[in-house]
Parts: structure tokens; sequence; C-alpha cells
């Protein structure tokens, strides 16, 4: 339960702190004096987003806490959290810099906004004024069923298997789809696959080729060179070898008269020895040389071919070319093959399709179940709300799985005699919305763990003995729940165990919003003035003491 409230520099709020107790509580204040300042400062603390104009003007921080006591049922959720247990308090704060930080704390353990939104649905159930549009919507009459039937585990797993399956669904199709397209190319793929693979294409080819091309295309003027040197070299009487055999043969014959010329003798052998071996180079590359136009020409159509490929394809070279030959193999093995890959994928998604289909009949069935009580205890909560014929029934229809199961609920309602049932958005006034909501959160209140109920003014377009019928109920909730209400109706402020006032008041330029737990005496005047006005009658404080007495 809510057991105390502390605000700072908080829209119109500079500094407030109030402390609740078991049973109902009531909330009054005329329009403007800043109750709604306090629901949003405690949907603040409970994880809702804020913005920079929920600091009070002219302060650099905006600091709000709630202490929740008897939370002996949250140890799991502390535990698994790994978050600092107290089985007597719970301390949530939230911190609005002006800077736009936003910082929250649980115990003083900082914990994100997902995790504070998480704790706060479980903490506290806040009905504002808003809510009552859901009441219309088929997610919010789904979710009333749901906890009814008590189905959180039951729809958790179902939307676990709901995933799975829409993520196999998906799986297939983009499949699917790229088979099919990759089909449509599948000609130009193996069209482009033969070419690359017939023409045998090697790593390192391309260069060889060029220089072999390089060779072919001087071979005769390499021959002739070739030959010239070799003539140079082994020419009879004029060539080098000659030649130089002759000096060798003299120096031979001088180095017997003149020793110094033993070393020149020895050199001038070496350079013949050397020359000789040239010479014979020479003959041998001569002969190896042929001019072969035919060689020349097949090297030409080869390189030709590479190139050409390179050019179609875009690559810059023959390692690229079968780097995207090997791609292309790939992408026709993979369509050879994808008619059992698709195939494995349609199994797997309409395994889990059936496996969605009977967990969406599970639910269906817990819901179908439930949906007599609910009936009946709506018409009689109804009943006793002023509205004797009233008729509430759940509608549930078949139709395709979603997220949620294969359900559609609608709520159908009539509040006249003889008038058939049909959708609430389409026959229930504001009035008769108000109880109709009224009456879903009470028989929600039976089922959920939820320790505090806070409602916001769900009173409206409701007044007299039905908002006094209205206040019994809630007095009925409040006993085995915090129940805390906004309200502008004495009927049903009157009820509460506990009274407080919402004012405003101007200090300097600045107007002020403020609370307090009002004394016996000062809830007399308050609900005398909510009666009569700002004049205060004395016929309105007899009526006021006739309500307090009542209760």
């Amino acid at each position: 339960m809510l057991h105390r409230l502390s605000i700072s520099n908080y829209v119109l709020v500079e500094s407030l702190e109030l402390t609740f107790d078991k049973g109902l509580s009531v909330i009054t204040g005329e329009t403007g004096a800043g109750k709604s300042v306090m629901i949003g400062a405690l949907g603040l603390i409970l994880g809702q987003r804020a913005d920079l104009k929920s600091i009070k003007e002219g302060a650099e921080r905006c600091v709000l806490e709630a202490e929740f006591t008897d939370i002996e049922r949250l140890k799991s959720f502390f535990e698994i959290n790994d978050l600092e247990y107290d089985p007597c308090s719970c301390v949530i704060r939230r911190e609005l810099s002006a800077n736009g930080k936003s910082r929250a704390f649980v115990n003083d353990s900082p914990v994100s906004l997902n995790l504070l939104k998480e704790l706060g649905q479980i903490l506290v159930d806040i009905h504002s004024q808003h809510e009552n549009l859901w009441l219309g919507k088929d997610s919010f009459q789904l979710n009333v069923l749901d906890m009814i039937a008590g189905n959180q585990a039951e729809l958790q797993a179902y939307q676990a298997l709901f995933k799975a399956y829409e993520d196999s669904r998906k799986e297939a199709a983009t499949l699917e789809e790229n088979l099919q397209k990759q089909r449509q190319e599948q000609d130009y793929l193996q069209f482009q696959y033969s070419q690359l693979a017939d023409a045998h294409l090697k790593e390192g080819e391309q260069e060889a080729l060029e220089s072999q091309r390089e060779w072919l295309t001087h071979a005769e003027d390499i021959k002739a060179g070739l030959d010239s040197i070799e003539q140079g070299l082994s020419a009879d009487t004029t060539g080098i070898c000659a030649q130089l055999k002759n000096a060798v043969n003299t120096a031979s014959q001088l180095q017997k008269i003149f020793p110094d010329m033993e070393e020149a003798h020895q050199r001038l052998e070496s350079c013949l020895i050397e020359l000789k071996d040239l010479q014979r180079d020479m003959e041998r590359w001569s002969q190896q040389t042929e001019v072969d136009p035919q060689a020349l020409m097949q090297v030409e159509d080869r390189l030709n071919l590479l190139y050409d490929l390179q050019r179609k394809h875009h690559c810059d070279s023959v390692e690229a070319l079968m780097e995207l030959t090997t791609s292309l193999a790939d992408k026709l093995q993979y369509i050879d093959q994808g008619d059992e890959a698709l195939a494995a994928a349609k199994k797997k998604m309409e395994e889990y399709h059936q496996k969605v289909l009977s967990a969406a009949s599970k639910l269906s069935k817990k819901r179908r179940a439930v949906v007599k009580n609910m009936e009946t205890y709506m018409c009689t909560q109804l009943q006793q709300l002023g509205m004797p014929h009233a008729r509430f029934q759940v509608q549930i229809e078949e139709k395709q799985a979603d997220q949620n199961g294969a359900d559609r609920v609608t709520f159908l309602f009539s509040a006249n005699k003889n008038v058939a049932v049909q959708s609430i958005t389409q026959i229930a006034s504001g009035g008769e919305i108000s109880r109709l909501m009224l009456c879903i959160k009470a028989m929600m209140a039976e089922v959920s763990s939820c320790a505090c109920l806070l409602f916001d003014e769900i009173d409206t377009g409701v007044s007299g003995e039905i908002a006094h019928k209205m206040a019994k109920l809630m007095q009925a909730i409040a006993m085995h729940r915090q129940v805390l209400c906004i309200t502008h109706l004495p009927q049903i402020a009157a009820k509460g165990e506990h009274h407080y006032k919402v004012y405003k008041s101007e200090e300097g330029e600045q107007a002020i919003s403020n609370a307090r737990l009002l004394l016996p005496e000062e809830r007399l005047q308050e609900l005398a003035k909510m009666l009569s006005g700002d004049s205060v009658s004395q016929a309105a404080l007899d009526n006021a003491k006739l309500l307090l007495e009542s209760c």
C-alpha cells in the first residue's frame, strides 16, 4: 500500500508530503487546485515518461518519492531484479533535472525506467479520467477478461509461441521470395557460370600469357640479335673468341720469358671460358626462339577472352573472375536445393502454427469459462448502482489468431428494459460508462495482486443517490485494498475514512498547490462547501453532517 508521497518542485508544488493509510481515502479540491498534479507526480514515480515542463519554474531539480509498505508478495520481483529487499518498506525516488536528465531509484538502487514501470504496475492501479475512453477498446476489454480468467502465464506462453510462428512465417516468405527472384535469373546465372567455367581459368594465367605474348611478338628481332651476338663471338678469324684465343696463346709464350704475365694469362683464359659459355647460350637461345605466328595468335585469342570476361563482369583480374565463378556456382546450388530448404521452412512454420492454434484454444476455453460469472457479477453490481434493468454480456467471436489469441472480445450493454444489448461505445452514456468502469475495476480488484487503487474522478456524470451507491462499492473494495479517490461529489467524499484537501495559494507572484489531511471539523466544512459553494449555509452544514453520519 502507498504509505507516503513526497513532492518537491513539481509543476505548481514547491514542497508537499502526505501520509496515507488503509481503507478509502478521498481527495477533494476546487477545479485547478492541483489534484491532477498529485496524479501526475505519482505516475512519474511509477515509471511514466517526463519532460522539462514537470519541473517547477525557477527550480533546478524536481524530486518525487513514494514509500510503499506491506510488500512481502514482491520478494521474488526484488530477487529476480537484484534489488535490495525490505519486507516492510519500499521507497521509490524519481529525480528530474533542468538539464533534461532523469534518474530513478528503488531503495536507493538506480533502476531503468522500464523496470520502474514494471514495478509500478504491480504496486498501484491508477484509473485516470481518460481511462473511461479505454472501455470501448477491444484491447482493454480483452485484457479485463484475461485478468479475470487468470490468463497471465498462459498468455505469455502463447505470445512466445506466436512470435516464434511469426518469425518462421517471415523466414519462409523471405526464402520463397528470394527463391522466386533467383529462379527468374537462373538461366542468366547458368549462362554466366557456364561461360566462366568453360574458360577454365587459372590463377596467374594472365600475367604468364602477357609475358609470352611479348616474347612471341618480338621473336624475329630477338632471334636476329642472338644470332648477331653469337656470330660476333664465334667467327673463325674475326670473332671475339678466336682473337681472345690468340691472345691467350701469346700470353702463354710471354710468361715463359716474362713471369709477370702469369696472372694476365689466367685472366685471359677465364675470359675466354666465359665468352665461350656465353656464345653457347646465344646459340641455344637462338635455336629455341622460333617465329610462330600461330602460337602468337593463340595467345592473343586467350588474352582477348580473359579481357572480355573481365570487362563483361566488371572484374579487374582473373582471380576476381574465379571468385565470381564460385559465387555463381553457390547461387545455382542454392536454387537447386531451394525447394528442400523452402519445404523445411514451411514445415517449421506449420508446426508453430499448430502450436499457436492449440495454445489459442486453451486461452479461449479459459476465457469462456469465466464469462458467465463476469456477466452475473457485473449485472448485480450495476443494478445496485441504480440500473435495475442493466444487462451486461461478454461476446467472444473467433478470429484469425494474432498476438492476443484467436478471440474477438466485445462488452455488450443495455441499461434499459426491452432494449437489446449493444457495444458499450454505441449505447452507454457518460454516467453509465463511469458506473461500468467502477464495476469492472471492482471485479478486477478481487483477482488483482495490486494493493492500491487510485480513482481519478471515476464518478464523472453521476450524482445524488447513484454517487452514494458508487461510494458504497468503493468502500467494499477498500475492505481488501487501499483505495484513493479524487472526487467532486460530497456523497463520495463523505464515505472516505481519510479526507485530503488540495488547495492553491498565492505566494508572491506564484500560485502554489498544496494538500493536507483534514481534521473532523474541517472535513464538515469542506463537505458543506462542496454542497453549497463558498457561502456555507447552515442547511449545507446539516446536510454534510448527515452525510458523515450515514457512513
